[in-house]
């Protein structure tokens, strides 16, 4: 039987990272991916400081930076008003190389990665290999892929499910994934159409509330990208055509007729596995937890887990097995997860709705006060950045 020290499942983002941090790190990675390529997935496309100089360590942080655009400036913007609220990632310049956030798709990423890898001696690459079943025991796990003609077998000392928020892996582990799926579906535009010749002073990043349809603006170096939502009665049918379209672009900028390179709806879940490690298996990324988009966590949180839990596997690789190594990772990643990622993402979706319930008069004065306020702005900063984050899992021991 074909024998390697870690198997990576899913060549997504984080998944590539994983694989190509433990290769550098001079331990034999075979990466496998079910589909026949690193997926062209739109969702995720801000890279935030802090995965940035992880990136700079693997020697890739210029080339996401050329490929994509630096954005120190977002904005939490009033919609009926046209307030601006704007924050300034440049504060951080004495704390991190990279002050800004960088707007670049994630298989950008996922497949300059998958290249690197594919020509490292120490990686294998193995698309079109779908995990079906695996059995772990004391000394390592054997995982069984479908191939386009057999069924593989291959035996490691530890896998990582890099596998998505569908993780076949999670399902067979019997897992609880706990949490909750928004009743609204969020869509997703992109255009060509430079919005920001419509709108006056649009950031890359724009956070736009709204009593009637809150929304994201975005810029990546090929398109702008819409994120609304979508209401439960609304159709697939509706909300995918022409009709719905314009009526998306002449309440943003007064023009019908707009031609869009992609739409597409999608549901958004706030889901954090039980546990995110059992034993010399793993779960990273979606497969251990899910967000709305807003902020930008989703991906770079997924790649502080691979980064934190390939720390782990190093030392076990290099000075045998230790379960407890394993287990912190479970804890640090995890409460993190509960604590930031998900607390935060929840609230700056309450942040652009309109409900009575919730007060949002009230939250938009609190950030008005965080913004005038310098250590509260620096404060909310580092949080939005990430830095918070991966400084409270570090103090978890």
């Amino acid at each position: 039987m074909e024998r390697t020290q870690v198997i990576v499942a899913g060549a997504g983002p984080v998944g590539t990272m994983a694989a190509y941090r433990l290769a550098t790190l001079g331990f034999d990675v075979i990466l496998c991916e079910a589909g026949p390529n690193c997926a062209q997935d739109l969702r995720a496309s801000t890279f935030h400081p802090p995965t940035l100089e992880m990136l700079n360590e693997l020697g890739m942080a210029e080339t996401i930076i050329e490929k994509g655009l630096k954005a120190p400036i977002y904005h939490f913007r009033e919609r009926e008003s046209g307030e601006v609220v704007e924050f300034d990632l440049s504060e951080l310049e004495a704390e991190t190389q990279f002050p800004f956030r960088v707007q670049c798709e994630q298989h950008v990423m996922a497949g300059l990665l998958a290249e690197k890898l594919e020509s490292h001696p120490k990686a294998d690459v193995r698309f079109n290999h779908r995990v079906i079943s695996f059995e772990q025991s004391d000394s390592g796990v054997e995982v069984a892929f479908e191939t386009p003609y057999a069924i593989e077998k291959i035996r490691a000392d530890y896998l990582i499910a890099a596998d998505g928020g569908n993780s076949i892996i999670r399902k067979w582990l019997g897992a609880e994934f706990e949490g909750f799926t928004y009743p609204e579906r969020f869509l997703t535009l992109s255009t060509t159409v430079d919005l920001s010749d419509h709108i006056d002073n649009l950031s890359y990043v724009n956070y736009v509330s709204d009593p009637e349809e809150w929304l994201v603006l975005l810029k990546v170096p090929s398109v702008w990208r819409i994120l609304i939502p979508a209401s439960e009665d609304q159709s697939d049918e509706w909300l995918l055509s022409d009709e719905k379209k314009d009526e998306v672009f002449e309440n943003l900028i007064g023009r019908s007729g707009v031609k869009t390179e992609h739409r597409t709806i999608y549901r958004v879940h706030q889901r954090v596995a039980k546990r995110f490690t059992f034993g010399r298996i793993n779960l990273v990324g979606d497969a251990a937890h899910l967000n709305n988009p807003l902020g930008g966590f989703g991906m770079n949180s997924g790649i502080h887990d691979a980064w934190n839990l390939c720390d782990k596997l190093a030392q076990n690789l290099n000075t045998g097995h230790d379960q407890n190594l394993l287990d912190l990772f479970d804890r640090q990643r995890r409460a993190v997860t509960h604590s930031f990622i998900q607390a935060q993402t929840i609230q700056n979706k309450r942040l652009l709705e309109h409900s009575p319930d919730e007060n949002h008069q009230q939250r938009l004065q609190e950030m008005r006060d965080v913004n005038k306020d310098k250590n509260k702005r620096l404060a909310f900063l580092r949080r939005q950045a990430m830095f918070s984050s991966l400084e409270e899992a570090a103090a978890i021991d």
